[in-house]
């Protein structure tokens, strides 16, 4: 079967966006109402922009569906944009003052064009509308082979969350999160985020902040060591690194590795006879500072990311800049943006997130239906909790 991809398409204030996977199993459910409730995730939070008033984003399903599953063939999802007015030269004027922070100084350069709007209608995070609909989408699977993603705000400006997340307290986080218009599951917390995002707003400024997702029931071995291409962990940090204004990506501990000893940061080993029905086999860690990757690979403990979100570039104060017809200092032009999207930002990456796990997974259980997909995991894991196996004819594989 072919590798799970997405591609997306549209501009910000385009027709729309679209969404094409591609790579599916056939009969996977397409829970329509999960991915538009992720999309409107992605639209909510506090500190959001007015942008959010207008557009009500749900999907169209263009292709690859039938009767509500899909069919094996690529599934195209269109995302209808409310304001739609590219051509509109008066409503979407050329921008001449690049943003710093943003892709216009650097993309007029490359298309050789002092006019910043077509870099800036496609670099504008309204596209990871389109990822989070893909991820949703690749979630459908993973619920069926009972891996679930869970991602939330961890930190807004100054203000960090010091919430535990682990298998058994995440389901009570989600309900805590939601109820967050941070979406964080600390209520504490949450009224401290509020308060940096209302003070930056005063002061006509951005604040950005950490998100983390967490993946729960995936079983070892997805990823591989073999080629650098297909370490998972690579693989999960180009996703989150490509999301729109995010400048640094950590799994586990992360860089908080390079100020402990070993003996502090790898995660012991024991075996766990009555766990050997779980997905990671029975071989339990009283720890997970790798955050479920080692080699590359799942290693049964739950996945942990962390994406560090910068303040957004669009400040209603402009900051210094340059005209780049006349080469003479000024400001930068204000885009209608937000105070903050760090909330939305942790739905994105949550969905991008699992989208690379369910890419993972195919590669490794394969198959053109999603009972084929289904038989072959729990083959790989009966075959697995088998160790050693006696070759034949042979000694036992050790």
């Amino acid at each position: 079967m072919a590798e799970l991809t997405y591609h997306t398409s549209g501009e910000s204030h385009g027709p729309g966006l679209i969404a094409l996977v591609q790579g599916l199993p056939a009969d996977v459910p397409v829970d329509e109402t999960f991915i538009n409730h992720e999309l409107r995730r992605r639209q909510g939070g506090y500190g959001r922009g007015g942008r959010q008033k207008i557009e009500t984003d749900a999907i169209e399903v263009l292709s690859g569906v039938r009767l509500g599953r899909t069919i094996g063939s690529p599934v195209t999802m269109r995302i209808r944009n409310k304001d739609s007015r590219l051509d509109d030269t008066e409503r979407t004027p050329p921008v001449h003052r690049p943003r710093p922070g943003h892709a216009d100084l650097a993309g007029s350069v490359k298309w050789l064009t002092t006019d910043c709007r077509a870099t800036l209608e496609r670099a504008s995070a309204r596209e990871t509308a389109a990822r989070t609909a893909a991820g949703a989408l690749a979630r459908c699977l993973l619920r069926e082979l009972e891996i679930e993603a869970f991602g939330f705000v961890r930190a807004i400006f100054d203000v960090e969350s010091e919430v535990s997340i682990n298998a058994d307290s995440w389901r009570d986080a989600l309900a805590a999160r939601d109820a967050s218009d941070v979406y964080c599951p600390d209520p504490e917390a949450s009224e401290g985020m509020r308060a940096a995002i209302r003070l930056a707003k005063i002061d006509k400024d951005t604040v950005g902040g950490i998100v983390e997702a967490h993946v729960f029931g995936c079983p070892i071995g997805l990823g591989s060591s073999v080629d650098w291409r297909t370490k998972l962990d690579g693989r999960i940090a180009q996703a989150v690194m490509s999301i729109q204004a995010f400048k640094a990506v950590e799994i586990g501990l992360g860089r908080e590795c390079a100020r402990r000893r070993g003996s502090d940061v790898h995660d012991p080993i024991r075996f766990e006879r009555d766990d050997a029905d779980s997905p990671s086999l029975g071989f339990v860690r009283d720890s997970n500072n790798a955050g479920g990757l080692e080699g590359g690979m799942t290693n049964g403990s739950p996945l942990v990311v962390r994406g560090t979100m910068k303040p957004i570039s669009t400040l209603l104060q402009g900051l210094p800049s340059v005209d780049l017809n006349t080469k003479e200092a000024d400001r930068s032009e204000y885009e209608r943006s937000d105070i903050s999207a760090v909330s939305a930002a942790s739905v994105v990456m949550e969905n991008v997130v699992a989208f690379e796990v369910a890419r993972a997974a195919l590669e490794k259980f394969g198959g053109d239906s999603l009972i084929e997909t289904q038989d072959n995991l729990r083959r790989f894991l009966a075959t697995a909790r088998l160790l050693p196996i006696e070759k034949p004819g042979g000694p036992a594989l050790a």
